[in-house]
């Protein structure tokens, strides 16, 4: 069978999952005696773990690499603490291949993570190692592969004639000073009788106690104490033990997030996760206190104490702590993020901010409605101009509710992201808000109809353009409709521009020249050979603001 085939018939998530066990029965076995329940409740979920796994294939074959183990060239295990790493255990005593074949679950594995944890702490001058431990258990069904030390041998030369009088010579002497010299003192230790190499440590072995040590120093003693809590909940379905470990959980969470353990607060959220959608035997009370717990960090006040705190301090925390955090809030927490996001002063800060609230409002579409009802919000500005940036299709229906808003600015800030989001159901409602009572929504709005051709829009500004309309507009806001309008009539429009630009009737009756030479633009905007037939019989026009207007639109047709 081919890796390819292999995978496609054992996935390699069930493979990282049977070691997951492999690790938590490694740690139970190193806590627990063999008659306590935890350690007999592991060895069955161990045994339960392999049942997937021999279903699809009779042997795994993993490789150890330092922190890693690798199965069908896909990394199964990783570790990178290395006094946390069961590959690390492994590798740092030579093994670089382990097999475990169908039948190992019922002892040998067992036996195998015994064997693995006395390797551990043997001392340094033991006389035995993970191999030699491994070699008395004479697996059946366990096979495995150590590298093969290679040294330098120091061959001895030969001794030279004058090397061998040189050594007679300092022989001699030192027999001299012995005669020479006084008697020791009883009690008192010669060093020269020592071989000092049988007591000192070469650099290789100092470098690696040195590195043990600083590991253990680096290790994160908070996470393994949690992990032990969240092992007994998931091994020990007593209510009173599981109730117990509820509230110590509950009451470190915010001990934590103030002592600004993000990384921590982000592992106790996984781990609660897992529990609640995997845990045996949970009741629906424990269901209950895990997802509350779950929720707490993604309350708004707690929100808005976090922002304020990471903002307001000296430094900003590890980014890739807080954004470990940031990735476990729920859809619950986006009103308190926006809402804070104009305030937040730190640049670093805002952008994984940003980020979080676009990944919260792109996967929770109603949540972004729930909020666009909520006019009194002080988020509203900023989840309609999240709707535009993320073209959220889902959240147009409580976008058109919006240009009813009372507020010009949130009505100005949906016709932009109306925009933003640009499909046909966006653009039908962005058509109300031409005839909208603020100038600055009308504007945009019939801007965005023209830039975009909206043909829809074209019932809306062809009244205001042939002056069916009695509204007043400044010269601004004429030229944005007579443009729109050229660019949605197209050349089925020119016949009432020309109407509008040329004087007709038998007493050569004129339009205000304002009117006239937005006209001229709006003919241009329609481009063509008519078009521009038309601008050139204007081109001499008794009014200055026309001839100008004639000559830019001329100018955009090329002339």
């Amino acid at each position: 069978m081919t890796a390819g085939q292999s995978m496609a018939v054992l996935p390699s998530s069930q493979v990282s999952e049977l070691l997951q066990g492999v690790v938590k029965a490694l740690r139970a076995f190193q806590m627990y005696l063999p008659n306590n329940p935890i350690y007999q409740r592991a060895i069955e979920n161990l045994t339960a773990a392999f049942r997937p796994i021999w279903a699809a294939t009779d042997e795994l074959v993993l490789q150890v690499v330092e922190t890693d183990l690798v199965w069908e060239e896909q990394t199964v295990y990783q570790q990178l603490q290395k006094s946390e790493s069961l590959a690390w255990i492994l590798y740092k005593d030579g093994m670089r291949t382990l097999t475990l074949r169908r039948g190992c679950e019922t002892d040998e594995i067992v036996q195998f993570l015994q064997a693995v944890n006395r390797a551990r702490f043997l001392p340094a001058d033991a006389g035995d190692d993970l191999l030699t431990l491994l070699w008395e258990e004479e697996f059946q069904w366990i096979s495995y592969q150590f590298s093969e030390p290679f040294g330098d041998l120091n061959v001895p030369e030969a001794e030279t004639p004058v090397a061998a009088a040189s050594e007679e010579a300092t022989a001699e002497r030192q027999a001299l000073v012995q005669e020479e010299a006084p008697p020791r003192p009883s009690g008192v230790v010669d060093l020269d009788e020592f071989d000092s190499t049988l007591y000192f440590l070469d650099e290789s072995e100092i470098n690696y106690i040195a590195e043990q040590v600083a590991e253990e120093y680096r290790r994160d003693v908070r996470a393994s104490a949690l992990a032990v809590l969240f092992d007994l909940f998931e091994l020990q379905p007593t209510e009173e033990i599981r109730n117990e470990i509820l509230l110590i959980v509950d009451q470190l969470f915010p001990n934590l997030l103030n002592a600004g353990e993000f990384r921590t607060v982000a592992m106790i959220l996984r781990e609660l996760r897992v529990l609640r959608e995997r845990g045996p035997a949970l009741t629906a009370l424990h269901r209950e206190r895990l997802e509350s717990i779950e929720v707490q960090l993604s309350q708004p006040d707690i929100i808005r104490q976090l922002i304020q705190s990471l903002d307001q301090g000296a430094t900003l925390p590890a980014e890739g702590e807080v954004s470990e955090l940031l990735r476990e809030l729920r859809p619950s927490a986006l009103e308190a993020i926006v809402s804070e996001l104009p305030h937040v002063s730190s640049a670093s800060l805002r952008k994984l901010l940003e980020a979080t609230a676009d990944r919260l409002a792109t996967g929770n579409t109603a949540e972004v409605l729930r909020l666009l009802h909520q006019p009194e919000s002080a988020a509203l500005l900023g989840i309609i101009g999240l709707c535009g940036r993320l073209q959220l299709q889902g959240a147009v229906p409580g976008l058109g509710e919006l240009l009813s808003h009372a507020d010009p600015a949130v009505r100005l800030a949906t016709v932009q992201a109306l925009v933003g989001v640009g499909s046909p159901s966006a653009l039908l409602h962005l058509d109300r808000a031409i005839d909208d009572e603020d100038r600055s929504v009308r504007l945009a709005a019939v801007r965005a109809a023209g830039a975009r051709g909206n043909r829809s829009a074209l019932r809306r500004v062809e009244p205001v353009v042939l002056g069916k309309v009695d509204r007043t507009l400044d010269l601004t806001e004429k030229m944005a409709f007579f443009e729109a309008y050229g660019q949605i009539a197209g050349s089925g429009g020119l016949s009432n521009l020309a109407g509008i630009l040329l004087p007709r009737g038998l007493l050569r009756r004129k339009e205000h020249p304002e009117t006239r030479a937005c006209a001229a633009i709006a003919i241009g905007r329609v481009g063509g050979a008519e078009a521009r037939q038309i601008l050139e019989q204007a081109g001499d026009d008794k009014e200055l603001v026309v001839r100008n207007a004639v000559s830019r639109a001329l100018r955009e047709l090329g002339r």
